[in-house]
């Protein structure tokens, strides 16, 4: 891509969306090729795992991997509690399986993570701390899986209040902003289960917001992932191309911001 200006700090956002998470990996793909590599980097919900492998210097490779295998909205696995339907558990121990017990200050790419305060309704954004601890907290979407006490915070999904963390990695001191929407032009067929009454629900509530924060990023990327649902792992090849291809449209016309 040649040498970018010494003072640009290019942030990467990654915005939630379950199982159409598998698109970031094509769109970490389409940056690699094209010689960008962010100097930030933000996620929320499944947007936070990815943004933590990358953070701990995972390639998208090795992250198309890991992720092949993840069936972390398995509805067979669903057992009744207080508080949600499912754990999600599971996302920290893949986690820490794959790039140790780790905490954010240990982190070679500045890495944050948005969840919600369930409590109080605020915005909570993650910064230190143990890093799978907040990747379960990030990913926690209400009525699926069970709140995550982190300190005084019951946290849940940051979907509800940034879904695509712009305005976190401006407060970080990114000036250039990749943001990547994995429901700007979603649309959904018929719910099968609960699980997709519940995501369908989570979804529609937090587009209207979603789009006051990806206004201010420099550069959207926003996938058409209308063909796909958000549970099915066997769509993740399909997935990744998607995120891939439509990754490169985006990098080929806004090539001169990044330079």
């Amino acid at each position: 891509m040649g040498k970018r200006e010494k003072d640009k700090k290019i942030g990467l956002a990654l915005g939630g969306g379950a199982v159409l998470g598998a698109a970031h990996i094509g769109v970490l793909q389409a940056l690699d090729e094209r010689g960008i590599f962010p100097d930030l980097v933000a996620g929320t919900s499944i947007g936070a795992l990815i943004s933590a492998f990358l953070a701990f210097g995972k390639s998208w490779m090795e992250i198309q991997e890991i992720v092949k295998d993840l069936n972390w909205l398995d509805v067979s696995g669903i057992s009744l509690s207080q508080f949600g339907l499912l754990s999600n558990r599971k996302l920290g121990r893949i986690l820490r399986e794959n790039v140790g017990d780790v905490n954010f200050e240990g982190s070679p790419i500045p890495l944050a993570m948005v969840a919600t305060d369930i409590t109080s309704g605020n915005k909570v954004v993650l910064r230190k701390g143990n890093v799978a601890t907040a990747v379960m907290a990030s990913t926690c979407i209400p009525g699926i899986f069970v709140p995550v006490q982190m300190d005084e915070h019951l946290l849940v999904d940051g979907g509800i209040v940034e879904n695509v963390p712009v305005t976190v990695l401006k407060d970080m001191g990114a000036n250039l902003i990749i943001g990547v929407d994995l429901n700007a032009w979603h649309r959904h067929s018929k719910p099968r289960n609960i699980i997709e009454v519940l995501l369908r629900s989570f979804d529609l509530t937090m587009k209207t917001a979603t789009k006051l924060h990806t206004e201010q990023a420099d550069i959207m990327i926003e996938p058409d992932l209308s063909s796909f649902n958000m549970v099915d792992i066997d769509q993740v090849d399909d997935l990744i191309r998607e995120g891939y291809q439509e990754a490169m449209k985006v990098l080929e016309k806004t090539h001169h911001k990044l330079v």
